[in-house]
């Protein structure tokens, strides 16, 4: 049987959540993620964690020279429960 495009309530769950996500609207994730800075220093020329992105600014380890090949990255933090 071909493939074709989806009909009735898949396709309108689909056509919802795809403009959901043209707002901003995230969906449902019981996990917050928060951005987290990550990079690559002289101890360490892997990219790895460099702190939150709250309480590390990217742009100013980077132009510092301290780090390079920096990114934010939205990661799952636990939380206390």
């Amino acid at each position: 049987m071909p493939r074709g495009y989806m009909e009735g309530p898949a396709s309108e769950e689909a056509e919802r959540r795809a403009e959901e996500l043209e707002r901003g609207v995230l969906p449902d994730d019981p996990t917050p993620a928060y951005p987290a800075v990550y990079g690559c220093t002289d101890d360490d020329p892997e990219p790895h964690f460099l702190g939150w992105a709250n309480e590390v600014d990217p742009d100013e380890l980077f132009a510092s020279g301290k780090a390079w090949g920096v990114t934010v990255r939205r990661v799952a933090a636990a939380t206390d429960s």
